[in-house]
């Protein structure tokens, strides 16, 4: 159980640590844990040392002492107590060796040669208490680390045995001082030390530059604002009403929002994060994306049998793409919309085109009767109300849809309104059109060519051109003729002319046709254009009543 006193200084600690610079902390931590590793390798590595040092110097005493024991001048000098001849031979082996002392004793551990002369004949248990009972009674050399009279050494002792028989008849103890030991410990030890601080500045030093570059691929963001923006992130996909999914560089989904579930009619309990996207979606061509680097804008395509309006933005790291990300709604949402604003706009096209038109015949007509031309404004009334009523009969009998004879009305009052004439040809019949075919894209492809005809009939022939439209639905396809009398199609640009973006009128145009080409491809039909003999060209559009499989829009 925490005490208040603890939690306050817990609660204070905290708040400290947030308040830090993540590349403060970075570097602390990283600093820290580098000391820590470095201390515990150099204190490792300096016992490890000082443990070899004094195995190999007690296996260096215990070498030089069997060798001296099997010497035999030693083992002749033992047999005959000369002590004399040991002590001498003994100095010279120590100089040799480079030894502490050599101690030479008889069977009963009593000296026989000894640096310290006054310690001679006496037993070699006054000076550690190590009788050297187990090389004299058991045959065996060993190591003993013992302080004696010349100090702290390490030891190494042999029993001394006649060749002939083997019996045991001395001991020779060959000792090497620690403060040796010691102070090539030290020696090594200042190096290892002085290794070590190097590595701790390395670390150090390290640690810095690994915090600054972790700080600058996160956009110098602190990871409480990391966190924040996460929530954003998640918050704002989950608010949008489109589909999102996101990919990475191998094509596993790391991201998918609710309405991506919603659209495609995905289980929600089964997530799809961690999964190939071609494993969810075989038709999906994030990929080719993935490959080429292109994005992709209001590309209509089919997903889980629906059909789709997507799209693909890839997302780069520096020159690398590293996944890509795709957003997509049913078409079908998107139709609803437009058939919606197709019949506002036509509206308002008639609506002003009429409201242009009549005002202007209006006051014509005014005129008249103000200069008592009575006839002649008998006669333009009668006039007008002809032209529109043969019109209007044209369209009950030969368009019975009204969305498309809207359309038409809509832009025989804009060509009027241009000084134009649209005419339709009187033998023009469209009664049987397919229930599946959406009339919003069929009208807009009409109005397209139709515009496209009328501005460029404008631009070559001036007030007074004109446009001609004919329609049959007989046999197995409706075909469309729209002529004009504009400049015609030169060329080289009838090849390129339904591409997106491609005009000869200005940056501004270049859709029209290329929506016209698209809606063309998804039913299975083709649309034509040839230039006429006189001045003027000809776009035939072809729509089969029966769209071709997987084609309906």
């Amino acid at each position: 159980m925490d005490y208040p006193e603890k939690q306050t200084t817990k609660s204070r600690a905290l708040s400290v640590l947030r308040k830090t610079k993540l590349k403060t902390r970075m570097i602390l931590t990283l600093g820290l844990l580098g000391t820590l590793q470095t201390v515990l390798i150099g204190s490792f590595a300096g016992y490890y040392l000082s443990e070899s040092l004094y195995e190999e110097i007690g296996e260096r005493a215990l070498m030089v002492a069997k060798t001296v024991a099997a010497t035999p001048a030693v083992i002749e000098g033992v047999r005959t107590r000369n002590i004399p001849a040991l002590n001498q031979l003994a100095r010279r082996l120590t100089e040799t060796n480079e030894a502490l002392f050599i101690v030479i004793g008889d069977h009963r551990a009593i000296r026989l040669a000894h640096p310290d002369p006054t310690r001679i004949g006496y037993s070699m248990g006054d000076d550690d208490g190590d009788y050297g009972q187990q090389a004299l009674q058991h045959g065996q050399a060993y190591v003993a680390r013992a302080k004696g009279s010349l100090g702290e050494s390490m030891r190494g002792k042999a029993p001394v045995s006649t060749p002939e028989t083997g019996n045991i008849i001395g001991i020779v103890s060959v000792g090497y001082s620690l403060e040796q030991v010691e102070n090539t410990i030290r020696r090594y030890n200042f190096v290892l030390y002085g290794v070590v601080g190097l590595m701790l500045l390395f670390t150090v030093f390290s640690a810095i530059i690994i915090a600054g570059r972790f700080k600058r691929a996160i956009f110098g963001l602190e990871p409480e604002e990391i966190a924040r923006l996460f929530q954003e992130r998640d918050a704002t996909l989950q608010s949008v009403r489109e589909g999102i999914i996101a990919v990475n560089r191998d094509g596993v989904i790391t991201t998918a929002n609710r309405a991506a579930y919603e659209t495609l009619e995905l289980p929600e309990n089964e997530p799809l994060a961690g999964k190939p996207i071609l494993d969810i979606l075989p038709e999906s061509s994030l990929m080719s994306v993935l490959q080429t680097g292109q994005p992709d804008f209001d590309r209509e395509v089919w997903l889980r049998g629906r059909q789709m309006v997507v799209n693909r933005l890839p997302v780069r790291q520096g020159e690398q793409i590293i996944g890509v990300v795709a957003s997509f709604r049913r078409r079908d949402e998107l139709d609803q919309v437009s058939r919606q604003l197709t019949r506002i706009q036509q509206y308002a096209d008639t609506l002003r085109s009429q409201t242009h038109e009549y005002s202007n015949k209006l006051h014509t007509i005014a005129g008249l009767i103000q200069i008592g031309a009575t006839e002649e404004a008998l006669n333009l009334i009668g006039s007008e109300v002809s032209d529109h009523q043969a019109l209007l009969h044209l369209l009950l009998e030969a368009v019975p849809d009204p969305i498309i004879a809207g359309c038409l009305l809509g832009k025989y009052n804009r060509a009027k309104e241009m000084g134009l004439r649209l005419e339709i040809d009187p033998g023009s019949q469209m009664a049987d059109l397919p229930a599946e075919l959406p009339r919003d894209q069929l009208v807009s492809v009409l109005g397209n060519l139709i515009d496209n005809a009328l501005e460029a009939t404008l631009h070559k022939a001036g007030n007074g051109g004109r446009v001609s439209l004919s329609m049959t639905d007989l046999g197995h396809e409706l075909i469309f003729e729209v002529e004009d009398e504009g400049p015609g199609v030169p060329g080289p640009d009838r090849a390129r002319i339904f591409e997106r973006g491609f005009s000869t009128k200005g940056e501004k145009h270049g859709i029209g046709l290329h929506l016209v080409q698209q809606f063309v491809d998804r039913w299975g039909g083709s649309v034509t254009v040839e230039n006429l003999s006189e001045c003027g060209s000809r776009f035939t559009l072809y729509l089969p009543k029966t769209p071709m499989a997987g084609g309906h829009p």
